[in-house]
């Protein structure tokens, strides 16, 4: 399969572009689009608690810790290069926006998201090793922010399996490599850079090329169209980083008054919570493009309301299972994966899977509201 990949992306190299080649997959393959959104998104998904639980066992709690913080810095430094846009492009079922200019788009969001992130390093006054730590851990997150436009391209064409592929391929291979130089080095820094750049090659090899290969030529970019997207979604990104912020600066606190094995455990009670909110992504991202035509037509409005509400009903449901899980087997199981006494935190870890499950409801009225507002005031609506 890999020599195969190779081959096509060579000829397409030396076939006139990527663009210009026939594309090799089926759209509307509704099965393979929750089969692999979902094995990607949970990859993704579980990629910092895996990496923490490696770097726990192999370099100690501490070091665990300022990778911890590092990611969550990253984090923040990836939701500034999405922009807020992905959810625009998917429900941008009429293409008003090239692809060229959501691509242009997302690259500037990413230099500037970058460089703020090794600004913030600066300011923060780390030491070299922190510093390092900290950006090959927001290279990975860049890069995770820049694939995702290629990825949402293959989403609006109908082929989010093929994200979903890509998505998997990127998460498993850092967290691969990052767990083979950790091994080897016993260096978090090496371990950091050699992450970032694993993720810069899958970018490279397989997220841009399947995207450029996959989908109908783009029209060309339009610098009204990108300075279109940085204002249009200003208030969703506004929100989303806000949110995120907010929810984050308990962390930013503790690392300037606390040791960093602190936020290894913080981090990992956090973690049922996301599980909370993966599980809901699970079901409602790779029905974005269809409720965005649902809402499209005004007959069908009940429709959309009545999924937003099962959904939610669902998440009721989820949190409730997750926070018996915590209440039971949850803590010892934790205690045992980290090789660190979670006992004390048991209450903390309730709160956190109630918080979890209040994200996942705000989580999905974002996307929701943004598929009713971009139809609003498309042609096909009016």
């Amino acid at each position: 399969m890999v020599n195969a990949w190779w081959n096509r992306l060579l000829g397409a190299v030396y076939g006139g572009g990527f663009s210009t080649q026939e594309a090799e997959y089926e759209d509307h393959a509704t099965r393979r689009d929750y089969l692999w959104n979902t094995l990607g998104t949970a990859v993704w998904g579980m990629a910092f608690p895996l990496l923490t639980i490696v770097s726990t066992q192999l370099v100690g709690a501490e070091e665990a810790g300022k990778f911890s913080i590092a990611f969550v810095t990253g984090t923040l430094i990836m939701i500034a290069c999405n922009y807020g846009v992905r959810n625009f492009q998917v429900s941008d079922i009429d293409e008003k926006t090239s692809f060229a200019s959501y691509q242009l788009n997302r690259w500037l969001c990413g230099a500037l998201a970058l460089a703020c992130g090794l600004v913030y390093s600066s300011a923060r006054g780390y030491d070299a090793q922190m510093a390092t730590i900290g950006l090959g851990v927001y290279l990975y997150k860049v890069i995770d922010g820049v694939a995702d436009v290629y990825e949402g391209r293959l989403q609006q064409a109908d082929k989010l399996y093929l994200a979903g592929m890509s998505q998997t391929l990127r998460s498993a291979g850092v967290i691969a490599v990052f767990s083979m130089a950790l091994f080897l080095a016993r260096s978090m820094p090496i371990a950091a850079m050699a992450m970032g750049i694993a993720a810069i090659a899958s970018l490279v090899l397989v997220t841009a090329p399947l995207a450029l290969l996959e989908t109908e030529k783009s029209r060309r970019v339009s610098l009204r169209e990108v300075g279109h997207l940085f204002i249009q979604c200003a208030p969703l990104f506004g929100a989303l980083f806000l949110f995120n912020l907010i929810e984050s600066m308990p962390k930013f606190v503790m690392e300037g008054t606390l040791a960093y094995k602190y936020q290894l455990y913080f981090n990992a009670l956090f973690f049922p919570a996301q599980a909370i909110l993966l599980s809901i992504g699970f079901i409602y991202k790779p029905q974005l493009l269809r409720l965005s035509s649902i809402w499209a037509n005004p007959r069908k409005r009940r429709r959309f309301d009545l999924i937003i509400v099962a959904v939610m009903a669902l998440i009721v449901v989820i949190t409730g299972v997750c926070a018996a899980f915590m209440a039971g087997p949850g803590i010892p199981l934790m205690s045992f994966m980290y090789g660190l006494s979670f006992e004390r935190y048991r209450t903390l870890a309730l709160l956190m899977v109630v918080a979890g499950g209040v994200t996942a409801a705000s989580t999905l009225s974002t996307p929701s509201s943004r598929c009713c507002a971009t139809l609003e005031t498309s042609p096909r609506s009016t």
